[in-house]
C-alpha cells in the first residue's frame, strides 16, 4: 500500500481532535496503519468486503420498496456500514495483536521504552481512522450509485457505528489472547461471519429460518446493526435498548480479555 494512504489515515485520526496528536504517539499510529495494510487477511477482508457486498447486493436492490421511506438498498447499506465497521474491529485487534504474539512482537515492545498505553491508544485510533475510512468509500459508493439522504442521516450513521463498536474491541483482543497466533486469524473469520449472518448483516431477519430469527437480539452485531438502521428510521428496537445490550457486551468481552491477557503475561513475562 502507498505511503500516501498511510498518511492519509495518519491525517483523518489527527483531525479528530481539536489538536495534533503528540510526535510519539503520531509515529506509533503510522507504524499501526502500514503493519494494517500489509497484513491483507486484515486489510481486504475489512476494507474491501463490505464494499463488494453492497456492489453486488446492495446496489441492484436501490428503489426497491421495503420500509415507508426506506428502499431496500439503502437498508442494506446500514446493514454493510455495520458489518464494515465492526469487522475492521475485530480484524484489527484480534488478527494483527495475535500476529504480533506469534512474532514475539510484544516481548520487543515491553523492553522498548514506548508506553504501553501509547501502544494501545495508537491502535485504537488506528482502527477508529481505518473504520472512517470504510465508511467513507462505502457512503462515497452509495451516493455515486443514487442513494440520496440528508446530510445529519449520514453523519448520524457514521457516529453511532464508530462510538457503538467498542465491544467489538473488546471482541478483538479476546480472540488475540485466547487462540493461538495461528488460529486467530480463521477463529476471528469464523466467528464473526457467524455474528454478521445471524443478526441481520447479511442476510435480512425476516428471511431467516425461524430459529436463527429466534437467537439474532441475543448476538452483539444484532444489536449494532441496528443502530445504523436506527439512523435510517428502520430499526426494530430504541436506540436505548441496543445501546444497553452493547454496553454489556462490553463489559463481558473486555473482563474476558483481561483475564485471557493476564495469563499470558503471566507465563511469558513472569
Amino acid at each position: 500500500m502507498s505511503t500516501l494512504t498511510v498518511r492519509t489515515v495518519a491525517t483523518t485520526a489527527s483531525a479528530s481532535g481539536l489538536a495534533p496528536l503528540p510526535p510519539m504517539l503520531l509515529r506509533q499510529v503510522r507504524a499501526q496503519a502500514r503493519i494494517f495494510l500489509r497484513t491483507p487477511a486484515v486489510s481486504v477482508i475489512s476494507l474491501a468486503m463490505p464494499l463488494m457486498l453492497f456492489v453486488f447486493f446492495g446496489l441492484p436492490a436501490i428503489g426497491t420498496p421495503y420500509l415507508p421511506g426506506v428502499d431496500l438498498g439503502t437498508f442494506m447499506l446500514g446493514s454493510f456500514a455495520a458489518y464494515a465497521v465492526s469487522s475492521m474491529m475485530v480484524f484489527n485487534y484480534g488478527v494483527t495483536i495475535a500476529l504480533d504474539r506469534g512474532q514475539r512482537v510484544d516481548v520487543l515492545m515491553r523492553s522498548a521504552p514506548l508506553p504501553g498505553s501509547v501502544f494501545l491508544l495508537a491502535r485504537t485510533i488506528t482502527a477508529l481512522a481505518f473504520g472512517v475510512l470504510a465508511l467513507v468509500v462505502l457512503f462515497a459508493v452509495a451516493i455515486g450509485a443514487g442513494v440520496r439522504l440528508d446530510a445529519l442521516t449520514w453523519v448520524s450513521m457514521a457516529g453511532r457505528l464508530i462510538v457503538g463498536s467498542i465491544p467489538f474491541i473488546g471482541m478483538g483482543f479476546a480472540i488475540a489472547y485466547l487462540a493461538s497466533p495461528s488460529a486467530a486469524p480463521a477463529v476471528a473469520n469464523l466467528l464473526f461471519i457467524a455474528l454478521a449472518f445471524g443478526s441481520g448483516m447479511l442476510i435480512r431477519v425476516d428471511q431467516m429460518p425461524t430459529f436463527l430469527a429466534a437467537a439474532a437480539p441475543y448476538l452483539p452485531t444484532y444489536h449494532y446493526a441496528q443502530l445504523a438502521w436506527g439512523a435510517l428510521g428502520a430499526s426494530t428496537e430504541p436506540d436505548v435498548i441496543a445501546i444497553a445490550w452493547l454496553a454489556g457486551y462490553s463489559a463481558v468481552l473486555f473482563a474476558l480479555a483481561a483475564v485471557a491477557y493476564r495469563r499470558e503475561a503471566s507465563r511469558k513475562f513472569a
